[in-house]
């Protein structure tokens, strides 16, 4: 470690870092005072979270008889169902995520829960004060994390290296958000957890002293216990110190455990006795030992969906966060220069392939921000080759500059203007809102219509108009402006149409259909949003169809006309189809007034 009076620059661009990080949690994008999906504990914190309430405040970790008052009054998820965990066949409850999580939240509860009744709020571990404890408790982690970052990288960097480092991790990552804003979410929190494993594995490889190997135990119980595929940061004190797998590499680390064998022993024991945590709760709730508690969700290892979840536009860790690419380009220098090179390579390529291999990889990104302690170690080769060769620096100069200006637009039209969903992104939306202060006007329909045609079309001939006025039955009721009548869907009634008429295209470019929607309130589920569809065919067989979710660009008691554009294609076509589907929504929607133009620009 350089000598700590010559360490400045990097303590400098550690305290700027923490600056940014508090602006973005405390006065940006405060989620602790946020409500229901905005809220801190929401969505998949309060799922970790949920132990604690249960235990201490409700002492009902089985039955969950509280669970509904909650879910009414805080609305943590999109509906009322219990997302958090899942039923027995015994009729018990039980927790869909591990508990590590609530172990380290249990400090922050506890303030919380000692001070709320005094603050006037109701001790019901969702009021402001716990929703404040579990934000501030994830800033003062991911600090704690960086200024050790900073510590461990000292070890094999010099102070220039480790402060452009840190900076381009927090300005220019996906970390910045998980720490600062989402910072409820598990990431930051392990985030810190891999950066005292990796500091006591490099503390125990020094001495062997039986205290670090506690340590290590302890921190790789937690990780584990937090998120179980953690189970790999195992590999870190294993092939710490290797360089190479030749085979004598191999005999002189093997020849470390052995003599080391008590050492390597407490670590297991100390692993075993947190992970059993989960075990005996599991136990305790279900009357067995194991329970997989991620109904449909599973590991594919066979199938791992490396090119999407790294590049697809619907949520690609490096599509959003390239400031990465730069770590993957620094491996080429690091298998030269770098030291524990054994360790950080195989647990970067072992924990990509494991979150790759998620069925649902649309996730996103977020699952890779706990590895950046190791990731940062190729990096920070990459920025000392590049300080090294002024050639080099002028050329990555700025490309991090551009990530970072990305990473920072990402974040604010994430927050700001709620417009990134894992699922709905597209490339068609993607090149249309990509940098820009704000989205345009109706562009959000990107993400389900990669035709819209945003400019005024020229020469707009109406080819089609349907009122339903010849339709009868309980869907249809009298429209509002007393001509025609109306669709009506709503949860006993989901789709309407087809509706069809003829239409060859005749060399034309585009076609535009049109539906007044009206609601009284709003379905904010993406995937139980009501769908406007309209499907070119040729003899009955589709050729071509395009979809548009109306509660897109729909507000809480909106009429709105929204048009769906088709892109004409080659191929032959005789009639169009429309047709309308709730989802699954029980929210009621009302269409009228159907109109179809033919344009050429």
């Amino acid at each position: 470690m350089h000598h700590p009076a010559y360490n400045k620059w990097s303590l400098y661009s550690c305290i700027l870092c923490v600056g940014i990080l508090c602006y973005a949690s405390f006065f940006y994008y405060p989620k602790w005072n946020k409500e229901n999906t905005e809220a801190t504990i929401s969505w998949d914190v309060s799922g970790y979270y949920w132990y604690l309430p249960s235990v201490f405040i409700y002492k009902d970790l089985k039955h969950q008889v509280f669970k509904d008052s909650i879910l009414r009054k805080y609305n943590p998820t999109s509906n009322d169902e219990f997302q958090q965990g899942m039923q027995l066949p015994n009729g018990n409850y039980v927790m869909k995520y591990s508990s590590g999580m609530a172990v380290m939240y249990l400090p922050f509860f506890t303030a919380a829960h000692l001070v709320a009744g005094a603050l006037g709020y109701p001790r019901n571990g969702f009021s402001p004060p716990y929703q404040f404890a579990i934000q501030l408790g994830g800033f003062l982690i991911s600090v704690l994390g960086l200024f050790y970052l900073r510590k461990l990288l000292l070890f094999f960097y010099s102070d220039n290296v480790v402060a452009i480092t840190l900076l381009l991790l927090v300005a220019g990552s996906n970390y910045l958000n998980y720490a600062a804003i989402d910072n409820g979410m598990s990431h930051c929190w392990l985030f810190t957890v891999y950066v005292f494993l990796l500091l006591n594995t490099h503390y125990f490889y020094q001495s062997f002293k039986l205290k670090y190997a506690v340590r290590i135990g302890l921190l790789i119980g937690l990780a584990t216990l937090t998120r179980p595929t953690d189970i790999i940061s195992c590999l870190i004190p294993i092939l710490w110190g290797m360089n190479s797998i030749m085979p004598a590499a191999i005999g002189r680390q093997f020849g470390l455990f052995v003599k080391n064998y008590k050492a390597l022993l407490c670590t297991a024991v100390c692993a075993a006795a947190v992970i059993a945590i989960q075990p005996l709760y599991w136990k305790y709730a279900s009357g067995h030992w194991l329970v997989y508690s991620y109904s449909d969700q599973h590991l594919y290892f066979r199938s791992p969906s490396f090119m999407n979840y790294t590049f697809s536009y619907r949520s690609g860790w490096l599509t959003y966060s390239p400031m990465l690419a730069l770590s993957f380009i620094g491996i080429i220098p690091f298998l030269k220069n770098g030291t524990n090179k054994v360790a950080i390579v195989a647990f970067f390529l072992l924990n990509y392939y494991v979150v790759c291999s998620r069925s649902i990889w649309w996730y996103g990104g977020r699952a890779m921000v706990q590895s950046y302690p190791i990731l940062v170690f190729p990096l920070a080769e990459l920025v000392r080759v590049s300080l090294n060769r002024k050639v080099l620096s002028w050329l990555l100069a700025p490309v991090a500059l551009v990530f970072i200006y990305f990473n920072l637009w990402v974040v604010h039209f994430y927050h700001k203007f709620k417009q990134f969903d894992s699922e709905g992104l597209s490339k068609a939306y993607f090149w249309r809102v990509a940098g820009r202060s704000e989205p345009p006007s109706n562009a959000v329909l990107l993400k389900d219509n990669p035709d819209m045609y945003e400019a005024i079309p020229d020469n707009m001939q109406q080819v089609w108009q349907y009122d339903f006025s010849k339709d009868t039955g309980n869907l249809y009721v009298p429209a509002d402006t007393g001509a025609g009548k109306q669709l009506r869907l709503d949860k006993d009634h989901q789709r309407g149409g087809p509706y069809t008429f003829a239409f060859n295209g005749n060399g034309l470019r585009w076609l535009r259909v049109q539906g007044t929607f009206h609601c009284a309130l709003k379905e904010w589920s993406t995937w139980q949003m009501a769908q406007f569809v309209v499907t070119l065919k040729n003899h009955d067989k589709q050729v071509k169809q395009n979809m548009e979710r109306v509660f897109r660009v729909m507000d809480v008691g909106a009429t709105q006309k929204i048009d769906l554009d088709v892109k004409l294609p080659d191929a032959a076509y005789d009639s169009v189809e429309v047709f309308f589907w709730n989802a699954e929504s029980s929210v009621p929607i009302w269409i009228s007034d159907l109109k179809a133009w033919s344009f050429n620009n």
